[in-house]
């Protein structure tokens, strides 16, 4: 069968599926979400992800989005004959970026397709993804393995910034690694030698006690900023992790040591967003 290749934007409301042929999804403009077997991402203009045949898919889009979509069965042209190395794309779910020479390839795609307006010819559609799926496979081959990537921590830590008096999930954290949570969590531990957990916590006491030494403001509004429950909870976590009380270090001055690596903290049992099943983080 024949691959074919076209345009559409995403509804906003969370849909899933799975189909027997194989799909590149490359998100145009706009924004989109998608999770494939549990690997769940957000995929941002000139990105796009690969979703190998009968995987379950969930996605929806963001605000005004479009979408260029190859949908390739398993004996299509572009996967077959002289293409056949081409299905070692689809081993795996994995998203990826489009470089400027994939981005003008894509642009003379759109082209084509607003000229072919009664659809593409069979062969053209094969030519036209084969190209894109050689080009895909050499790029995501010249990556390294996952496994020695490190995780790029600056956009987790400004999601935790600009999240701190809310609920966070490891969900939340993974999705922007686009990992799932077990191979985020384990990779971020091998990484910076704290769970999730423990590292949010670490965050959360940073900047409650920046906001104790360098504001007035009270302590029950720092408390609720930095994702504490209340007064209570947050003196005895900075108790805990720098030796005194916020009140006792507001009183001093900011004469303690600056912030040391943290000791690990004892693990607890973490707890649950009711009827999510995503770990919570405090």
């Amino acid at each position: 069968m024949p691959s074919t290749i076209r345009q559409l934007p995403l509804e906003s409301a969370v849909k899933h599926h799975a189909h027997d042929f194989h799909q590149i999804v490359i998100t145009l403009c706009g924004s989109s979400e998608f999770e494939i077997e549990g690997l769940g991402g957000r995929v941002n203009a000139f990105s796009g992800c690969i979703v190998p045949a009968n995987h379950e898919h969930y996605y929806s889009g963001l605000g005004y989005n479009r979408q260029l979509i190859f949908d390739l069965p398993i004996d299509a042209p572009a996967l077959t004959g002289e293409h056949r190395e081409l299905i070692a794309l689809f081993d795996a779910p994995r998203f990826f970026a489009l470089d400027g020479p994939l981005r003008h390839y894509l642009a003379f795609v759109e082209s084509e397709l607003l000229q072919a307006r009664q659809g593409f010819a069979d062969a053209q559609s094969d030519r036209l993804a084969a190209t894109l799926l050689g080009a895909l496979k050499a790029r995501l081959q010249a990556e390294p393995p996952a496994a020695r990537r490190r995780l790029d921590l600056a956009p987790i830590d400004r999601f935790i910034a600009a999240h701190l008096a809310e609920e966070l999930r490891v969900a939340d954290l993974a999705r922007i690694a686009c990992l799932s949570e077990a191979h985020f969590s384990e990779r971020f531990r091998g990484q910076t030698g704290l769970s999730p957990w423990q590292y949010v916590r670490r965050q959360r006491l940073c900047a409650a006690r920046e906001l104790v030494t360098q504001s007035s403001l009270p302590l029950t509004d720092i408390a609720i900023q930095t994702g504490f429950a209340n007064q209570s909870a947050l003196s005895h976590a900075f108790r805990r992790r720098f030796g005194l009380s916020p009140r006792s270090l507001r009183k001093e001055g900011d004469n303690a040591p600056a912030f040391e690596a943290p000791t690990p903290e004892p693990r607890r049992a973490l707890g649950k967003r009711r009827g999510s099943g995503s770990t919570l983080l405090p």
